[in-house]
């Protein structure tokens, strides 16, 4: 159901509220994309300290920048773009390239994405998983900020790559290399990780057999007759 058959101001409604001085108008206009603009903070970020931080800068930028929406995107594509470049920038200016635990409240927003998997029941599948998540968040965490933001949006979030480009404010092709490079980073990070892909580390199970052992001894002759 859209907003205006259920009643409820559109998001252009609510921005321009804002912009004529509607106190209470940003703040409903945040709530109602609040979920999926906190996922997309968590996992450029890689962690909520941090995802605070550049959701905050992003959110505040957005309250400020209100007046500039010419209405040539949709208004959460707007918003997207304004919490990304300020994550994009925290990054940057930290320069922060670390691998990251899986944060506790990620599996609030885990309904959409590459990294999602169908419900499983069992414990040990569930192990798995959940270990295959933290590899998948890890190795993301150690991409360049420009293919992380790409790949959350694109592959995590689910948009297509033509909003993406509106997003990140590029090409669409620019969006489509990014991933593209992305991926086969993440490929190659999580063969590393997976068992056997470290050549530093072997793999689990019996090793190969190895070359057989001549003898020294000379062979010994039939029995005389």
């Amino acid at each position: 159901m859209s907003d205006q058959e259920d009643g409820a101001p559109s998001d252009a409604d609510l921005l321009r509220s804002h912009v004529e001085g509607d106190r209470d108008a940003f703040g409903v206009l945040f709530a109602r994309h609040r979920d999926r603009l906190w996922a997309v903070a968590l996992r450029t970020m890689g962690n909520p300290d941090d995802a605070a931080d550049g959701l905050q800068d992003g959110l505040v930028a957005a309250y400020r920048r209100a007046g500039s929406f010419r209405g040539e995107a949709a208004v959460t594509t707007w918003l997207h773009r304004v919490v990304v470049n300020a994550c994009l920038d925290r990054l940057r200016a930290a320069k922060v390239r670390r691998a990251e635990a899986l944060p506790d409240d990620l599996e609030e927003y885990g309904g959409r994405g590459s990294t999602v998997t169908a419900d499983v029941a069992d414990p040990a599948d569930l192990a798995v998983l959940d270990e295959r998540r933290r590899r998948v968040l890890a190795a993301l965490a150690e991409l360049p900020a420009e293919q992380r933001a790409a790949l959350v949006l694109v592959d995590m979030e689910g948009y297509p790559v033509s909003e993406v480009a509106r997003m990140l404010d590029c090409a669409e092709g620019t969006v489509k290399s990014r991933c593209s490079r992305g991926r086969a980073r993440l490929a190659e990070a999580l063969h590393l990780l997976a068992p056997g892909g470290d050549p530093d580390h072997a793999a689990p199970g019996n090793p190969p057999p190895g070359p057989g052992v001549r003898s020294t001894r000379a062979p010994r002759a039939p029995p005389a007759g």
